[in-house]
C-alpha cells in the first residue's frame, strides 16, 4: 500500500464489511491507521470482524447493523456516524444472489437492488462529502463490477445498479477532482468472496464453500488496487481481464457489446 491514508482520517466508514471485498478494506484502512465503522446486515459478523481489526491494530471501532434494502437505511447510517468525523468511505455492497432471469425473480428484488446499490450510496455521499470538501481531503470508494460495462442476461437489475454506480463515481469525480476528496469506481471482475462460493457451489460449479472458484481473484487484490490508485481516478479496474474487457466493449457499438456479453454468458452458463 504506498497511499497515506492518515491524511483523509480520522475515520473510515466501510459498508457491507462483514466479509469479502468489505472486511479485507476495513482490515486495509486500519492498518494504515484509521478507526473503522463497520456496517452490514448481519450483527455477529460484524462484531467478530471488529474485534480482530481492534485486537491487531489498535484502533477504535464501531459497528452498525442495517439492512440496506430498508427505505431508512441511509439515514440510520448518517445518524449513527454523525459524530464522527468520517474521511474515507467505501461502499461494498449489492452483491446479486440470485443469476437469474428477470421475469424469473419477483419486482421486489430489483428495487431491493436499486435501493442498496443506487439510492444509499448517493444519499450517504451527498451528506459525508460536503465536511470532507470543507477539510480539503477525503476519498470515497465505490465498488463496482463489469456486470455495469453493458446489458446481460440474468443480472438485469444487477448490472443496470452497477453501471449507475460507475457512472456516479464517475460524475463525482468530475466534481470534486480540484477539492482533495479523491473519488474512484472500482470496478471488480470474478473475486473470491463467500457470496460467489455461495453462488457457484449453488450452480454445481465447485463442490462446496471450502473452494475457491476458478478463476476469482483474491478479495485483498481488489483492495491493494484501489488504495495504489485512490488519486487515479476516475475508474479503476482490477485485473487485467476486467481492463481488457473494458477496452474490447469499448471498441465496438453498444450492440455488437450487448451481444457479445449474451453469448459470453450463455457460454459460461453452458446452455
Amino acid at each position: 500500500m504506498t497511499t497515506d491514508l492518515g491524511r483523509y482520517g480520522p475515520w473510515a466508514l466501510i459498508v457491507g464489511a462483514s466479509d469479502g471485498v468489505g472486511a479485507a478494506f476495513a482490515e486495509a484502512v486500519a492498518s494504515g491507521g484509521l478507526n473503522v465503522v463497520l456496517v452490514a446486515r448481519r450483527q455477529a459478523l460484524l462484531d467478530e470482524v471488529a474485534a480482530g481489526i481492534a485486537a491487531q491494530h489498535g484502533v477504535q471501532t464501531r459497528t452498525v447493523a442495517v439492512d440496506l434494502v430498508e427505505p431508512g437505511a441511509a439515514d440510520a447510517l448518517i445518524e449513527a456516524t454523525a459524530d464522527l468525523a468520517i474521511g474515507f468511505l467505501v461502499y461494498c455492497a449489492g452483491a446479486d444472489p440470485d443469476f437469474k432471469p428477470f421475469l424469473a425473480k419477483s419486482i421486489s428484488a430489483a428495487e431491493a437492488m436499486v435501493q442498496r446499490n443506487c439510492m444509499v450510496p448517493m444519499r450517504l455521499c451527498h451528506t459525508l462529502v460536503p465536511p470532507m470538501v470543507e477539510r480539503g481531503a477525503g476519498a470515497v470508494v465505490i465498488v463496482g463490477s463489469g456486470a455495469g460495462f453493458v446489458g446481460g442476461p440474468n443480472m438485469v437489475a444487477y448490472g443496470a445498479s452497477k453501471a449507475f454506480g460507475m457512472v456516479f463515481a464517475e460524475a463525482l469525480w468530475s466534481e470534486l477532482r480540484h477539492t482533495g476528496v479523491d473519488v474512484i469506481g472500482l470496478i471488480l471482475g470474478k473475486t473470491d468472496t463467500p457470496a460467489l462460493r455461495r453462488l457457484e457451489c449453488e450452480r454445481g460449479q465447485i463442490a462446496s464453500t471450502a473452494e475457491v472458484p476458478d478463476g476469482a481473484a483474491p478479495a485483498e487484490q481488489a483492495v491493494a488496487v484501489a488504495l495504489d490508485n485512490l488519486t487515479g481516478g476516475p475508474t479503476v479496474y482490477v485485473g487485467e481481464q476486467v481492463a481488457g474487457m473494458a477496452q474490447l466493449l469499448a471498441s465496438q457499438g453498444r450492440n455488437e457489446s450487448v451481444a457479445f456479453m449474451a453469448q459470453a454468458i450463455t457460454a459460461a452458463m453452458g446452455k
